[in-house]
């Protein structure tokens, strides 16, 4: 696989030290560049092929949110940030990861696997979803390999970009497909919770207020989509 060029963007040197000596230490990053702001970042990536954006969120005058946000053709994102709370707001942006500082190498490596996991997916031409006439499986193509899944066993869905994640209990598989599609083929007993998540009302342990508990994952439930979810799980939709 070739390298993925990345880029820094941050504002606090200290944070721009460490990233630049995580990405040097990876033998599948290329760093394309350093920055310490938005506006600098702007300018690289319109002007270079820039793979994955390690994207500090707290920065002065636009944060990394709202630079992802105002990206119409946003390369792969991984947020660096202080502040955890604001991964629900990102997960509307189909973010690779997000690192809470201080970064490990070891917490940096393992967002960049799911980068490089993303970008294989991303660029293979062999996937789709299909589905047999009893409704009890599902077939996926993903990575020149078939699976065949039991409905029964989907915990939950992720959208990711123009990609979904497939969460059974034992394993993730990323392909090519909407999230209206997939929705459409599976019906009850899932239900979609978010914009990017669409969940197996019969896998969830429990809600806490805008929270649900699935395995080890939470899922953010949005505004749109909360009266309907919570008629569904307590029974009365």
């Amino acid at each position: 696989m070739n390298k993925l060029k990345c880029l820094i963007v941050d504002d606090e040197p200290l944070s721009q030290d460490v990233l630049e000596k995580y990405v040097l230490d990876v033998q599948g990053l290329e760093l394309s560049g350093i920055c310490s702001n938005a506006l600098e970042a702007l300018e690289v990536i319109q002007n270079n092929e820039i793979d994955l954006l390690f994207l500090d969120i707290n920065m002065p005058k636009l944060s990394g949110i709202s630079f992802a946000k105002s990206l119409e053709h946003p390369p792969m994102i991984i947020f660096t940030t202080a502040y955890p709370e604001y991964a629900v707001e990102g997960f509307e942006l189909d973010a690779v990861d997000y690192l809470v500082k201080p970064i490990s190498f070891e917490r940096f490596i393992k967002g960049v696997n799911k980068a490089q996991e993303y970008w294989q997916m991303r660029n293979s031409k062999n996937l789709h979803t299909d589905i047999d006439d009893l409704k009890q499986y599902i077939t996926i193509k993903s990575d020149k390999k078939i699976y065949k899944i039991d409905i029964r066993d989907i915990k939950y869905i992720q959208s990711y970009g123009d990609y979904i994640k497939i969460y059974t209990g034992e394993k993730m598989i990323i392909t090519s497909e909407t999230m209206k599609n997939i929705q459409e083929i599976l019906k009850d007993p899932f239900i979609r919770v978010h914009k990017s998540f669409l969940v197996n009302l019969s896998s969830i342990l429990y809600v806490e207020g805008n929270q649900i508990k699935i395995g080890d994952a939470f899922i953010p439930v949005g505004l749109k989509y909360k009266d309907d979810f919570f008629a569904k799980f307590r029974g009365n939709g």
